[in-house]
């Protein structure tokens, strides 16, 4: 635990150096400068979040597979599942609902009175959001490449059918396999550890980077956007605590302290991928049972984007506000569920909040070109999104738990088996 708050300590310091010498750079260097010193000191971030995609193609095939061979019983497999995509729906409701809810109260932006332009590219690819695309891209045609890709949902796939497969092999065969996966995850956990020590220098990069170029400015403008974003946030991540209290108790505190470091990665890098690693970990050692958890977390990541849909129907509705457009009731119950729906396929889709956005928004006469408002300050806007996703998944992995099983003691260790 002392390692962890350490860590934790030292990712506190190194963004508040970033900070301050992004500002330093943005006030006293010139535009070639900021730019020369964004475009290398960024490789940094790019080497750590390298580092965390390297682990995490081989982490979660291992880990899910082996948890579905060891859970051996269909049913189960099938309980499991059914309990998760429910309570994902029930969080995508809430967090679309509040996302409405905040804009509205707050209705940031009112006043603008924008005139909708043409805008023949916003460089945001939309194709990628058809159903028919989105059903065909989650089978692989290869786990190679798949896993190459770090396209979760395609390794989620596989290993399903993997593990399907391994538990109807003879017991011995079982056993010799999943003992090989265990091996191999715990190494990868291992392999995390290490590269999660490079975490404050990253951190510290990429919040530099994006001072040294936008100034604080970036931070004062869209004040009003960035606090209703962000409160929205705050309250969406207090109601799915709420909701994990009624389920495991005091626990979900002790749950949400562990999962600090996880969230500050996410926050920091705009990436809850980089935090997958640490994130599973954490909830081993808080007790879920590693089986439960390495199935259930990969679903999450892609079907439970929490800050994904609070962010969108946020957003939406302040685009709206801003060219002045009025949507009756139905249109804006038919705009949130057709969020709600897009969302599900855009897992690893670069920038996918802003492309749910701009194939969306044209359907309901909101001007496509709206998200310009938002592109300047979408980074800040993501360090939010990815850290409640984290949040979100890791409530969602522990309730589940509690629910089909129960929570194991918090003090085992990862090298022990969790179930079975």
């Amino acid at each position: 635990m002392k390692n962890i708050n350490k860590l934790t300590q030292y990712i506190l310091i190194f963004m508040i150096l970033g900070i301050g010498v992004g500002f330093v750079i943005n006030k006293w260097f010139g535009i070639a400068s900021q730019q020369i010193w964004s475009e290398n000191i960024t490789l940094l971030t790019d080497v750590f979040l390298n580092l965390i995609k390297m682990v995490i193609a081989p982490l979660i095939f291992c880990t899910l597979t082996s948890g579905i061979m060891k859970l051996k019983d269909i049913s189960a497999i099938r309980n499991i599942g059914g309990r998760a995509i429910s309570w994902f729906l029930v969080a995508s409701i809430l967090s679309i609902f509040i996302g409405l809810l905040m804009v509205v109260l707050i209705n940031p932006g009112g006043g603008m009175n924008l005139i909708s332009t043409d805008v023949q590219s916003l460089n945001v690819e939309t194709s990628s959001l058809s159903f028919r695309a989105f059903i065909s891209h989650m089978i692989p045609t290869s786990i190679v490449g798949a896993m190459a890709n770090n396209e979760i949902l395609q390794i989620v796939i596989f290993a399903l059918f993997f593990g399907i497969a391994g538990a109807s092999i003879p017991q011995q065969q079982n056993e010799q396999l999943v003992s090989l996966l265990e091996g191999i995850s715990n190494t990868m956990l291992k392999v995390t550890n290490i590269v999660m020590l490079f975490a404050p220098f990253a951190i510290f990069a990429s919040i530099s980077a994006i001072i040294a170029t936008q100034g604080l400015d970036v931070l004062l403008n869209y004040t009003k956007f960035i606090f209703g974003f962000y409160t929205t946030i705050l309250i969406t991540s207090l109601i799915l605590i709420l909701l994990g209290y009624l389920f495991i108790k005091e626990k979900v505190f002790t749950l949400a302290s562990m999962l600090k470091n996880p969230i500050l990665v996410a926050f920091s890098t705009t990436s809850s991928e980089a935090a997958y690693p640490k994130t599973l970990e954490q909830l081993i050692k808080f007790g879920c049972s590693k089986n439960l958890a390495s199935f259930v977390l990969p679903l999450g990541y892609s079907f439970n984007l929490v800050g994904s849909m609070c962010y969108c129907s946020f957003s939406a509705m302040f685009i709206a506000q801003a060219y002045d457009i009025q949507l009756s009731n139905s249109e804006i119950f038919t705009l949130m569920l057709t969020l709600m729906l897009a969302s599900k396929g855009i897992a690893g889709v670069p920038r996918s909040a802003l492309v749910v956005l701009a194939a969306t928004l044209p359907s309901f006469n909101i001007p496509a070109s709206g998200i310009l408002l938002l592109m300047g300050i979408d980074h800040i806007l993501d360090m939010g999104r990815s850290a409640i996703n984290v949040l979100g998944n890791g409530i969602t992995t522990a309730v589940i738990s509690h629910n089909v099983e129960g929570l194991k003691n918090p003090e085992l260790e990862l090298e022990q088996p969790l179930l079975g």
